[in-house]
């Protein structure tokens, strides 16, 4: 049996979980900013907002490199990212992504043409590729006050489950 990676990349996620991808680009889309969160030095939450791009099957996040966003991940490289909701009842969908930011190679950050860090050198924006161990996305019908949960896994595949709410 062959060993399944810990972690994997937007492309791995759209192969295993379609419909998860599909609405999560969506929502990013939607908005063009999400919240990521990091951690501190003495372990505390940071939340910082970031544009995700998706280039060749990765999803790039840049911080300019002097912020502490990108000393936290360059630090301890955990984040979860949270798509942005614009307000409240809106029956928006959330895509929640947790797993490790890695350095982006060059390449990926070059092919990124329409991010804000295109025109920057390495030396003033640390892009970074989100490596996935979970992601989900939670859809809201507020008529019918149901809400479906879309997880997926490297290790544990795709599953999806309904129920009411509150």
């Amino acid at each position: 049996m062959a060993t399944v990676t810990a972690l994997a990349d937007w492309r791995d996620l759209a192969q295993g979980a379609p419909e998860l991808a599909r609405l999560g680009l969506a929502r990013l889309g939607a908005v063009g900013v999400a919240m990521l969160g990091t951690l501190r030095p003495d372990g505390s939450p940071r939340i910082s907002p970031v544009e995700p791009h998706l280039v060749r099957g990765q999803l790039l996040v840049g911080a300019m490199t002097w912020s502490q966003k990108a000393a936290d991940l360059l630090r301890d490289s955990r984040y979860v990212l949270h798509s942005a909701v614009t307000g409240a009842d809106t029956g928006e969908g959330e895509l929640k992504l947790y797993g490790s930011a890695l350095r982006a190679s060059q390449g990926d950050r070059a092919a990124a043409a329409q991010a804000w860090w295109s025109g920057q050198p390495p030396a003033q924006a640390a892009v970074f590729s989100l490596r996935i161990a979970m992601g989900l996305f939670i859809e809201w019908d507020t008529d019918s006050a149901l809400m479906t949960v879309h997880r997926w896994s490297p290790r544990d595949g795709y599953s999806h489950t309904t129920r009411g709410y509150p």
